[in-house]
């Protein structure tokens, strides 16, 4: 390969291809029309001497060349960012860049969205990526940059990666507003009488940690309903009689509609932790975000 030819508006090209694996994806990221980057990925090809990435059904599939270049490429990328950013600040009131935050769906409601809000205001150039959290991946795509900083639970996150605890949170059991058989504060009997609502993230479960506390007390409740997400279950409840036990921040802003109430049994709690690799240490955005989002939660 003639090194002399290759700059490094190709090797940012070669990234944004690599994570995108779609021309048109990768060209809006980088502000490119599609004909001027398909131009790039040529001239790549012709360096390189191999195709890199080939059409496929959806997108486009990495060769095994670029598989192999693209955790180092992406790593050097990096860190040609991270010296040129050192020293010089981060102003969120003038930055224009982009975020990839992984997190579960409480997260994004409970933290995420309300922070989203916020930032539109203090850090208007700032773009955030959502992303679906998939801890089995999660190593792997902070490790290719596809990932910046994720959210989940301490036991989950991966050794490899760094951490820092964000917040606590705690169970509620939640009713309707004007519930007939409901009377605070909520009783063990009541509790046990009530039609419940459950979440079950892999499908079809009909227990959780409510269940195992009031096993202890020797009682079980009636579960009649199983869903796969938490965000669904506070209008569930404001629209019927059933009862739930969701995490206290994602039921605390339909106070109108639902009651709030302290659980007749102990139930524990999780944590929630912010994860990141080693490369976004010393980012000053990311560690702008991180110390964000903790200030944030702090308050929520």
């Amino acid at each position: 390969m003639d090194s002399s030819r290759l700059d490094l508006n190709l090797l940012v090209a070669l990234d944004a291809l690599l994570a995108e694996r779609n021309v048109t994806r990768a060209a809006r990221r980088l502000h490119l029309s599609q004909p001027a980057l398909s131009a790039q990925l040529q001239r790549l090809r012709d360096l390189l001497g191999d195709p890199l990435l080939v059409p496929a059904q959806r997108g486009m599939t990495p060769t095994k060349r670029a598989l192999e270049l693209q955790a180092p490429l992406h790593e050097a990328l990096e860190g040609v960012r991270a010296a040129l950013a050192t020293g010089a600040g981060f102003d969120p009131a003038t930055a224009r860049l982009t975020i990839s935050v992984a997190a579960s769906d409480y997260m994004q409601y409970a933290v995420l969205m309300p922070l989203a809000f916020q930032l539109r205001r203090e850090a208007p150039g700032l773009r955030l990526a959502w992303r679906a959290l998939d801890v089995a991946q999660l190593a792997a795509q902070a490790e290719r940059g596809e990932v910046d900083l994720a959210f989940l639970t301490p036991e989950s996150a991966p050794e490899q990666l760094r951490s820092r605890k964000l917040l606590d949170e705690r169970y509620v059991v939640i009713v309707r507003k004007g519930h007939p058989h409901v009377s605070p504060p909520i009783d063990l009997d009541q509790l046990c009488a009530l039609d419940h609502v459950v979440v079950s993230p892999s499908g079809g479960g009909f227990t959780g940690p409510t269940d195992a506390a009031l096993a202890a007390h020797g009682r079980e409740r009636r579960v009649v309903l199983s869903v796969p997400s938490f965000l669904m279950v506070p209008e569930l409840v404001a629209r019927s009689d059933l009862a739930a036990l969701v995490p206290e921040r994602i039921a605390r802003d339909r106070a109108d509609r639902l009651q709030l109430l302290e659980p007749p049994v102990p139930v524990p709690g999780f944590a929630i932790t912010m994860v990141w690799h080693r490369r976004a240490a010393r980012h000053p955005a990311i560690t702008w975000l991180r110390d964000r989002a903790r200030s944030f939660a702090r308050g929520v």
